[in-house]
């Protein structure tokens, strides 16, 4: 058996008595107090989750001419500084080897995050990539990761850690000190709600942890509250709603492709977009309140057209809801849908998302 990563919370999770279970190679805590508990505390005040076992690159040097700049799906070298942008990392067939964020700390100096379960892999084929493999470090071991969410977060970080957070705009990060030491926050985040992604030393991480958990206004939370927090946001999970089969396209994710540059599976989706996909991403709603699950069939008009990718009962809406991945006749908005497991059938319909909408996350 694969020996499992602990991040350096480890201790704090098991004296809150957390469930932990594997995830991405990593043992982590999937709730403490419940799901349906945290993802409430979340929507309303302002939960913290444990994000360590996320994967951190710094690059330093020229991002164009020492390659970085074909790397992903979107322009590195347009990224203002103190900007992040969101896109991918392909293959030659267009699939997503991994989703990501790039921030630019300088003009030479730009650190990316990655998935826990592709950390390695990624950093292998990155480096490839670059016409100067040495311009990238990974920094993961070295590097703590926190996520303050909720729409009392701002209030909260500003009274612990000074009023230079208050005007983060979102997708904006400023370098800063906390604890003593450098640290990046970043007005980004997996929720729907406003919220922070704090990035320290590893070795701080417990103390800024232990710290934020002494505010009355701050609980913790697990794995599964973000799951179903991002899920009601129609956000992308890799390994679920994306992984190295599934292209961008398919995924409704070409607002973060810019095909006017080049990267490697440009081709692949060039012929895509010339072609068709084959499937396309829906989001439903199911007309009950049971719960879709991961690989459960999607049929139409008695025919099976796709899998689901995502499913999961919503709080907020008081329904099931889910991604799937289906045929382009079975994808048009108000399409009536049938979710089959087994002998358990559920009605749904093609909708919009996100599925919630009240979240506080450009407050």
């Amino acid at each position: 058996m694969e020996e499992l990563k602990a991040t350096p919370l480890h201790a704090d999770h098991e004296n809150l008595k957390a469930l932990m279970a594997p995830f991405g190679g990593w043992i982590m805590p999937i709730q403490y107090s419940g799901i349906i508990a945290e993802h409430k505390w979340c929507r309303e005040k302002a939960a913290l989750f444990d994000i360590c076992h996320m994967g951190e690159f710094l690059f330093k040097g020229d991002v164009v001419a020492d390659g970085l700049e074909d790397v992903f799906t979107f322009s590195v070298s347009s990224i203002p500084v103190g900007r992040s942008r969101y896109g991918f990392l392909l293959n030659d067939a267009g699939g997503v080897i991994d989703d990501l964020i790039v921030f630019r700390l300088a003009e030479n100096e730009a650190m990316i995050v990655v998935n826990a379960a592709t950390t390695d892999n990624d950093f292998t084929v990155i480096r490839s990539r670059l016409k100067n493999p040495a311009a990238l470090t990974d920094i993961s071991a070295r590097t703590g990761k926190v996520d303050l969410q909720g729409p009392l977060s701002r209030e909260i970080m500003v009274q612990h850690f000074g009023p230079s957070i208050q005007d983060i705009p979102f997708f904006k990060f400023i370098k800063t000190s906390i604890l003593g030491s450098d640290a990046i926050v970043s007005r980004t985040g997996y929720t729907g709600e406003l919220g922070y992604e704090i990035f320290l030393p590893a070795d701080k991480v417990a103390e800024l942890w232990r710290l934020l958990l002494e505010d009355p206004r701050v609980a913790p939370a697990g794995l599964g509250a973000r799951d179903l927090l991002r899920l009601e946001m129609g956000y992308s999970l890799y390994g679920n709603d994306l992984d190295e089969t599934i292209t961008p396209l398919t995924a409704g994710l070409s607002t973060f492709v810019n095909m006017s540059k080049e990267f490697v599976g440009k081709t692949a989706l060039e012929r895509e977009l010339e072609q068709g996909s084959p499937r396309m991403k829906v989001a439903f709603k199911v007309d009950s309140r049971r719960a879709p699950r991961h690989f459960y069939q999607i049929l139409h008009e008695g025919k099976e057209v796709g899998v689901v990718t995502s499913g999961a009962f919503s709080p907020m809406l008081s329904c099931g809801i889910g991604l799937g991945l289906v045929k382009p006749d079975a994808a048009a908005l108000g399409t009536r849908l049938t979710i089959r497991h087994e002998k358990v059938e559920m009605e749904a319909q093609v909708v919009e998302l996100p599925f919630y909408t009240g979240g506080s996350l450009r407050s």
